[in-house]
């Protein structure tokens, strides 16, 4: 683990030189005129809000909807960066699905002793209704956003799997439109990748997973719990972009046997399920019985092998924050090679010596819920108060099995452009994934996150961060 006081930037390493895939850029951004790029940054910004490009923030007083912050200089990767990411990415999203397979199926991991029985079975996030179950396709994560984050010219590791529903995938496909109509010249020096193919390459992917009861095109459609959720826009943007229909639970029913949407002509059985509904709230019947977001019967449906739900049901082990430790493990287990991407180094606080260790350092590491996401329920030592790791110290003592422990990481930063010009910030960066039965597809690029001020660590859009275009340097 690297031990850099000043933490590595990509634009400009430790130096004052650009590298490599900055170069050009470094060249163009030179020759501007800065007057002439705050207008641009303010055209953009006035551009996501015409777009309607917002996300809602749960527990907050004040007006809940908010625009996420758009930086525009440009998060560049070249592309033998590209290849070790996107290699690693792959073996760890393959080992992923074989993982989900095997522990609703023989469970041969927990036999050889590689992972500890109880962290399955008494995981809230295993889900025993799957068990024997065999998706369509044996796809299980369909849609994965793998966090990437950065400490040096050629360290990279994986923050976190995303496994459930991993959100983000419109911002990445609106910040590239947004930077080629700002800067088109851009795209003329630069040789970058396109992500804009992204929609009908999942539309591809869904459709490539359809189930033995779909004898015609397979027909898709997108679940949503509703204008309400925090990412309706995605689910909208998706839909529309992939020529999906969009719709809610009560839009859909049983119907002889399969489950169907219903149209100006009556119901229309769907084939391929986008589900951006948490697994609780899938169907009523057989989970929480209170929700009226998902589909009455639909569980049973999709074990007859009448429906694909994208991401399957109980995908969440796979992106739990406690089996997260396990994932050289788990590599190694299904893959039989090492992992090429490591892990952050974590400290499980269920275990007594590991909590032993977190209590007396909590002022060093990074302390997340194992179930949490979007930045909360998280404690970062080094920018607490004494007052907030007294607390979080009791979190910790009455309930250790909820959370794990990182270290603080010296993650990598790159420039954002503001009132006086340049300033570092640190990022971390999602691409996003593509499994079918045809094979792996991860969309060269992503979507950075960027925390916008200044020292902090913390780059969730929900905790004040913002997003950049990623680009993937064709050669």
């Amino acid at each position: 683990m690297p031990d850099n006081k000043m933490p590595f930037d990509e634009m400009f390493g430790h130096g004052e030189h650009p590298r490599q895939p900055y170069q050009t850029y470094s060249d163009w951004f030179q020759s501007e005129n800065s007057r002439s790029l705050r207008k641009k940054a303010k055209e953009a910004e006035r551009a996501f809000r015409r777009t309607g490009i917002t996300f809602n923030v749960y527990g907050r007083e004040e007006a809940n909807e908010r625009l996420i912050p758009f930086d525009i200089v440009p998060h560049i990767l070249s592309n033998r960066e590209w290849q070790k990411l996107s290699e690693g990415i792959e073996q760890r999203v393959l080992a992923l699905n074989a993982f989900l397979h095997d522990i609703y199926h023989r469970q041969e991991i927990l036999k050889a002793g590689r992972i500890p029985r109880e962290m399955i079975s008494q995981n809230a996030a295993f889900e025993p209704k799957m068990i024997g179950v065999d998706p369509p396709g044996g796809i299980y994560t369909h849609i994965v956003g793998t966090d990437i984050v950065r400490t040096g010219e050629d360290e990279f590791y994986v923050l976190e799997d995303n496994a459930r529903t991993p959100s983000g995938v419109s911002y990445m496909l609106e910040n590239r439109e947004t930077m080629f109509e700002m800067f088109p010249d851009l795209f003329i020096r630069h040789k970058v990748c396109p992500v804009s193919t992204y929609p009908k390459r999942l539309r591809r992917s869904l459709a490539a997973c359809a189930p033995s009861a779909c004898t015609d095109k397979p027909v898709v459609a997108v679940l949503t719990p509703g204008i309400h959720n925090s990412a309706y826009f995605e689910h909208s943007f998706l839909a529309d972009e992939m020529g999906a229909e969009l719709v809610e639970g009560h839009d859909l029913r049983v119907v002889n046997g399969r489950v169907a949407m219903r149209t100006t002509q009556g119901y229309m059985p769907v084939d391929v399920l986008y589900r951006r509904v948490d697994d609780a709230y899938l169907d009523p019947l057989n989970f929480n019985p209170d929700s009226v977001l998902g589909v009455p019967g639909i569980m049973d449906i999709y074990r007859a092998g009448g429906i694909t739900i994208a991401n399957a049901p109980g995908t969440g082990i796979a992106d739990d924050k406690a089996i997260y430790s396990y994932m050289p493990d788990i590599v190694e287990f299904y893959t039989g090679e090492k992992a090429k991407l490591p892990n952050v180094p974590t400290w499980r606080c269920s275990d007594p010596d590991s909590l032993a260790y977190v209590l007396d350092n909590l002022e060093d590491l990074v302390v997340k819920e194992v179930h949490g996401s979007g930045g909360y329920g998280m404690l970062v030592g080094p920018a607490a108060s004494r007052k907030e790791v007294a607390a979080f110290r009791a979190k910790l003592q009455a309930k250790p099995d909820g959370y794990i422990a990182q270290p603080t990481l010296a993650l990598s930063t790159v420039p954002i452009f503001t009132n006086q010009g340049l300033a570092p910030r640190h990022v971390d960066l999602r691409p996003f994934v593509l499994v079918s039965p045809n094979g792996v597809d991860i969309t060269p690029g992503g979507l950075t996150r960027v925390a916008l001020k200044k020292g902090s660590l913390v780059v969730n859009s929900s905790q004040g961060g913002g997003t950049k275009d990623t680009w993937v340097l064709e050669s």
